[in-house]
């Protein structure tokens, strides 16, 4: 399968490995827009979601509404997984639900595991500099995961409490300051780097495959 993504353009050499083992990328931003185009179509392919997405991403984008996306998270994209993929959840799947809905390469530089000087940023949106004249946020996302076990709650009485309700249970809340602590730090290394006048960040939560709980911070 390598071979062929190779042959077809979709990956390129990147060099060798210490093992003398070839390395290979996605090339370039088509490249990369493709596959997530196909993810979303994929996971998303009712008409109604192809319609909920742009709007909640403009939510995001334009005023820090992250609700609009969670509920199209929680509604749509959990409920295509089956119960034997929690056998393989953790943060990054949180974090990869995310980046396929989010990403646009013509607003943003959407980067996953950005380094700063205290850590990787699970996934940044930095507006690209010919776009600032819009009116659009830079965003920064820390992601933590709770399964239903070490959270003591089944999937039916997650779904039952509020988001408020969430936020306040003990586990939750640990995981909600250490993603908030890490987003702090990691935003306000980029405000310094990139200049921001003022930077929209997010400690989310995901609650095993059933809920999305979160704190919104301005780094400014």
């Amino acid at each position: 399968m390598a071979s062929l993504l190779y042959f077809f353009g979709i990956l390129t050499l990147a060099g060798l490995t210490s093992f003398d083992e070839c390395r290979l990328r996605i090339p370039n931003l088509v490249a990369r827009g493709l596959y997530v185009e196909r993810l979303r179509e994929r996971w998303l392919p009712l008409t109604e979601s192809a319609r909920e997405l742009p709007e909640a991403t403009r939510a995001l984008g334009q005023r820090g509404d992250l609700v609009p996306l969670a509920e199209l998270i929680e509604q749509r994209y959990f409920r295509v997984l089956s119960n034997r993929d929690y056998r393989w959840t953790n943060e990054l799947l949180v974090k990869f639900a995310f980046l396929t809905l989010l990403f646009d390469d013509r607003l943003y530089m959407a980067v996953s595991e950005l380094e700063t000087e205290r850590g990787y940023v699970d996934l940044a949106l930095i507006v690209r500099p010919d776009k600032r004249r819009f009116q659009v946020l830079d965003l920064l996302l820390e992601f933590k995961y709770l399964s239903l076990k070490e959270l003591g709650l089944t999937g039916e009485q997650v779904r039952e409490r509020s988001r408020e309700a969430l936020a306040e249970l003990a586990p939750v809340a640990k995981k909600l300051d250490e993603a908030e602590a890490q987003a702090r730090a990691y935003g306000a290394t980029l405000k310094k780097r990139y200049g921001f006048a003022e930077l929209h960040a997010f400690a989310v939560v995901a609650l095993g495959l059933e809920r999305v709980v979160w704190r919104m911070l301005k780094v400014g």
